[in-house]
């Protein structure tokens, strides 16, 4: 990398660490660590809903997944198509029903009604899959630094972690929304510029979708059903298992929850939530249509192609960021594309401390805040070494995320639901669901290979509310609320509709 490409992005990295110091002084308890006072305004939230999903880690795995991997293409926005529904049904049952969690950890939530057990088994399901994640997003941010600046990944992955986990101990929430917000748009408007620059270089190249794989370029997939047939990525297992996927990742993963925690009204996260979905599926639009470009890339320019020999498809973004935008650019593209890349790790990093906390009673006392930011340095040593681990994986990195929330995000989901609306129900109960729910999705993870992943959250859910229920006793149901949101559900489901005629201009399978 040119020393103007540096020199942009370390000014990038010190100015995140001048802001986390700046917020630091600023805080006197951990509220104001983890909840920045609950009064985060409902659009910085809604974006920072949106950036936390839809960040580095896309720009790199989406555009792989579209153009390199086998299977892949297009097909990934059905995807999207999961998105309004789950996020309708929050803004309508699940709203008032997160908010009653005292404090900052949301898995308190359940507590009233399953009691300590099944908060702790929540809590413990949250950490190991979040604390996983968080080393997936790691290593995509690593592969790029290693890309551009040939530092190799091992040591990149180790500067990304210490500069997250430092940011992060010192500023909290309120500096995890401030930057989510303005690196939302610097990685927006960056990705656009690269699609623009390799848009016009293939328009001396002939027609633009020339030499694409046509099944590459189809946006549904209803001749497949997962279940076994080797297509993981067909309509109904990325319909109906992500609604149940992004269901729990929205309402039941501490990582977003606790910016529902932080707002002040129960409509202000409304607002949020639908602000999410309507930022998040042009967002994830943008880096497939890279993807398409990049699959056009590598048909007219072979030498590029060859620099991808015998590496992870994960390496196309960065290759072409390193060997392609000009000095200056490049800088700046690295710039934001890292510190998007921060910012989902801090909120991860973030979570998981006020997590642990909350769980441990450490949330109040004259040292409460520093044992908070201690607990934070602690989870990002650990997210380095489950990095490492990942950076030996075969998957593209947006498929290995994924893959890790869908063995935890059903059972996790399942737990909620009874607690908020199972007559019969109980801590034992719910914990034996949990765990089973957990169980039988490893099981058909080793048994069935075959069927996709994105199924095991509709299966973890299933069985783990079976035996929820089958094994708990009838109590009274959680205390009900009114149902408010029916403007922001019906605007969702709209959404819904329009994107489901927006793929369908693109083909079928």
């Amino acid at each position: 990398m040119h020393a103007i490409d540096l020199a942009i992005v370390g000014a990038s990295l010190g100015g995140l660490l001048a802001l986390g110091g700046w917020l630091a002084a600023r805080q006197r308890a951990t509220s104001d660590y983890y909840l920045g006072g609950r009064k985060l305004p409902a659009w910085a939230l809604g974006l920072s809903l949106a950036a936390n999903q839809a960040s580095a880690i896309s720009l790199i795995g989406a555009p792989a997944f579209v153009a390199l991997r086998e299977g892949g293409g297009l097909g990934w926005l059905q995807y999207e198509l999961a998105v309004p529904l789950a996020m309708a049904v929050l803004v309508v049952w699940g709203v008032p029903r997160l908010r009653s969690a005292p404090g900052a950890d949301v898995y308190a939530g359940v507590e009233a009604r399953l009691g300590p057990p099944a908060r702790r088994v929540l809590a413990l399901l949250f950490l190991l899959g979040r604390g996983s994640g968080t080393g997936v997003i790691l290593y995509a941010s690593s592969l790029l630094v290693a890309s551009v600046t040939g530092w190799g990944l091992g040591s990149s992955l180790v500067l990304m972690g210490v500069v997250a986990l430092v940011y992060t101990a010192l500023g909290g929430l309120v500096a995890d929304v401030v930057t989510d917000v303005a690196q939302l748009l610097l990685l927006w408007g960056g990705t656009a510029v690269v699609a623009v620059l390799v848009a016009g270089h293939l328009a001396g190249h002939g027609p633009m979708l020339e030499g694409i794989d046509p099944a590459r370029l189809a946006a549904l997939d209803f001749g497949h059903h997962g279940l076994g047939d080797g297509a993981s990525f067909a309509f109904w297992p990325m319909l109906l298992g992500g609604f149940f996927l992004y269901l729990s990742y929205y309402g039941c993963d501490q990582t977003q929850a606790q910016r529902l925690l932080a707002a002040g009204s129960d409509r202000e996260v409304r607002v949020a939530l639908t602000t999410a979905a309507l930022v998040r599926v042009p967002l994830v639009a943008t880096y497939c249509l890279l993807g398409v470009l990049l699959a056009r890339l590598l048909v007219v320019d072979p030498a590029f192609a060859a620099r991808l020999g015998g590496k992870p498809a994960d390496a196309l973004v960065p290759e072409l960021i390193a060997y392609w935008l000009p000095v200056g650019v490049r800088g700046v593209a690295v710039a934001a594309i890292l510190a998007a890349a921060l910012s989902s790790i801090d909120s991860a990093l973030n979570s998981l401390s006020a997590v642990t906390i909350e769980e441990l009673g450490w949330s109040r006392g004259r040292w409460a805040i520093w044992r908070a930011r201690a607990v934070t340095v602690a989870w990002g040593g650990l997210t380095v070494v489950a990095g490492l681990g990942f950076s030996r994986a075969g998957e593209t990195t947006i498929e290995l995320v994924n893959r890790v929330g869908s063995a935890l995000y059903g059972p996790i989901l399942a737990v909620f639901a009874l607690a908020w609306w199972a007559r019969r129900a109980s801590g034992a109960s719910a914990v034996a669901g949990a765990l089973s729910g957990l169980a039988a999705n490893l099981a058909l993870a080793w048994l069935a290979p075959g069927v996709s992943w994105l199924w095991w959250n509709l299966w973890g859910f299933g069985i783990a509310l079976a035996v929820g229920i089958t094994f708990g006793r009838r109590t009274s149901p959680a205390r009900s609320f009114e149902i408010e949101g029916r403007g922001q559900a019906w605007l969702l489901l709209v959404m819904f509709g329009i994107i489901l005629a927006a793929l369908a201009l693109f083909g079928f399978r």
